[in-house]
């Protein structure tokens, strides 16, 4: 009676073996879902960003209002009888002192 019993667990062992461990298991199954989610989500962002580039490319293609913006914001191009007025930050006290006397401060420095 051992030995029959003893069989059967060997041979349901052998039977689980590839349902586990073998070329078409439940693990491999397991990680294989895991890799296609995770190609989804890389798959999702990147036809987010598709999708901007197409309208970025629809709006340079039909209105001139996208080419002026890109033309001031990264050229720094103004239009035709437009005045431009940069505002500067006010200067530190140090930045001041350094302006007014710059072979001082090189010779305070190098002390």
């Amino acid at each position: 009676m051992r030995a029959a019993t003893l069989i059967l667990i060997v041979l349901l062992l052998l039977l689980q073996y590839p349902l586990w461990l073998g070329k078409g298991s439940w693990l491999k199954v397991w990680d294989l879902n895991r890799q296609v989610e995770s190609q989804q989500r890389v798959n999702q962002q990147t036809k987010m960003r598709n999708a901007l580039l197409d309208a970025e490319v629809r709006d340079l293609k039909q209105g001139t209002a996208a080419i002026e913006e890109r033309a001031r914001s990264e050229l720094g191009m103004i239009k035709r009888d437009e005045v431009f007025y940069q505002i500067l930050a006010k200067p530190s006290t140090a930045e001041k002192q350094a302006a007014s006397s710059p072979a001082s401060a090189v010779f305070s420095q190098s002390r």
